[in-house]
């Protein structure tokens, strides 16, 4: 019965078959491995560089399987409710790109929603005390290490100071950030 019925296929819509079966074979594919965690770095991008630098290419091997999905589907579903070869076509190639339009942004949506785990020192950093891990020059005149605890944890920075060269093992306090190095001074040790 199946070998009847492909047998029965003009050669475009054997194509057309195979095309869109595979594309949705690849697409459940990249789903399942998107939501496990595995398929966020194996996606072939052609175009990686944007203009908002949001990596969310246009030609990507994903893009291009949304379209064959859109399109080959489309084109099977309403093959027999369209007359016009044309036209029908054409609707295919609109529902293609439509999808790929609303699975980017799908993607660009739950992009957005990550964590990035990143501290933002330029908030946080200002008064943390911490002490000097490798020796911090005299007057900016270069750049050494520090310890810091941040929320709990301590972070290691780059940090210069404005007064004297600061020896590894020196107490400091945060005065100011810039970028993602810290102006530092020297906290005075109480003797009681």
């Amino acid at each position: 019965m199946l070998s009847g019925w492909w047998m029965g296929l003009e050669p475009a819509m054997k194509i057309l078959w195979v095309v869109t079966l595979s594309a949705s074979l690849i697409f459940l594919i990249q789903t399942i491995l998107t939501f496990i965690g595995v398929g966020g770095d194996t996606d072939l991008d052609l175009d990686a560089d944007t203009p908002d630098g949001s990596g969310m290419g246009l030609l990507t091997f994903r893009n291009f399987v949304n379209f064959c999905l859109g399109f080959g589907w489309t084109a099977i579903l309403l093959r027999d409710k369209i007359s016009s070869t044309g036209l029908l076509l054409i609707i295919s190639m609109i529902v293609g790109f439509v999808l790929v339009f609303l699975v980017m942004m799908i993607y660009k949506w739950l992009g957005s929603m990550q964590e990035s785990g990143n501290i933002d020192i330029t908030k946080l950093a200002v008064g943390c005390e911490g002490e000097v891990y490798l020796t911090i020059p005299a007057s900016r005149g270069g750049v050494g290490k520090v310890q810091i605890n941040i929320n709990g944890s301590v972070r290691e920075y780059a940090a210069m100071t404005d007064g004297e060269m600061l020896a590894n093992g020196r107490r400091i306090r945060v005065v100011e950030v810039f970028g993602n190095t810290l102006l530092v001074e020297p906290v005075e040790s109480i003797i009681i």
